[in-house]
């Protein structure tokens, strides 16, 4: 090896971890945040890449910021084509939608407190446009997300929605530790499951349609949960969000769900708390005694 060099060491070249961060999160704020503030609404659309991460953050701090637990005045509808980093939506507030035509790495809508996110693929994908749905969104997505929804027309990776405590999502599959310590919020699932599903959960709900031969129930965590097969008051809002679903991202998996409801209904489990699954028993009860 070469010996080093003598006398005192001294910078020679920057290397590419040292870079500055990307401009685009700042960029978004410093173009929204005045519609916002005085009540317009608008649209912008920008090229991210995986060098873009927390692209969302600043906006979302700065609503946070001037309107507290308020709404803004205005809203800004964001839309992104490309691959996005880490963390794409993350602490978004109230008055902010982002759409990406793409795919994003983990953590998409990590702390959210509102605001929409939806994720498509590229219009030529041809799996999915086969009824495939790719993977699109990376690890660990809505962690500690507290408001808002989030709509992706394709799977994500592990620990989906893990300390999930408001935000509402529709996700086409997703990986092991699903909905894990999840305290509030609702989730759908419409396609396959990974295991121990459901971990400490002691909170909110979760619907979730049963891919034939998946063996949906032995994937559950039933320490602290229950599925159950939809009620109707529940089974209205688990259609208003697959309808949501397919307005918003034109998914194929949503389009045909809808087409044949009723074999797709049989096919859906609640999944809920154990405390929630005696309330519904209850009152499942209560309404036979009363038609009694």
């Amino acid at each position: 090896t070469t010996p080093p060099p003598e006398g005192p060491r001294s910078f020679a070249a920057r290397v590419s971890q040292q870079d500055p961060r990307s401009d685009l999160g700042d960029r978004l704020r410093d173009e929204a945040f005045r519609s916002l503030w005085e009540g317009d609404d608008i649209e912008l659309s920008y090229e991210i890449t995986n060098a873009d991460r927390a692209v969302g953050a600043a906006l979302g701090g700065a609503v946070a910021l001037e309107f507290g637990a308020r709404p803004p005045r205005g809203s800004v509808t964001a839309r992104f084509t490309g691959s996005a980093g880490q963390s794409f939506g993350a602490f978004i507030a109230p008055g902010i939608e982002l759409h990406l035509t793409g795919d994003a790495n983990d953590y998409v809508g990590k702390g959210m407190a509102g605001g929409r996110i939806s994720v498509t693929p590229p219009p030529d994908d041809a799996g999915w446009r086969s009824g495939e749905p790719p993977a699109l969104i990376g690890n660990t997505c809505l962690y500690g997300a507290t408001g808002g929804d989030l709509f992706v027309a394709g799977t994500a990776g592990e620990r989906f929605a893990v300390r999930n405590s408001g935000a509402v999502a529709v996700v086409e599959g997703v990986g092991d530790h699903c909905c894990e310590y999840m305290t509030g919020g609702t989730v759908v699932v419409l396609g396959s499951v990974g295991y121990n599903f459901g971990a400490g959960m002691t909170g909110g709900e979760a619907f979730v349609f049963e891919v034939p031969g998946d063996g949906l129930l032995a994937r559950l965590n039933t320490d602290l949960i229950e599925a159950l097969r939809p009620q109707a008051p529940d089974v209205e809002e688990l259609l208003w969000l697959i309808e949501r679903h397919h307005e918003l991202t034109g998914s194929p998996r949503t389009r045909d769900i809808l087409a044949d409801w009723e074999t797709s209904l049989s096919r859906m489990w609640h999944i809920v708390p154990r405390s929630t699954a005696a309330r519904i028993r209850r009152q499942t009860a209560d309404r036979v005694s009363v038609l009694d």
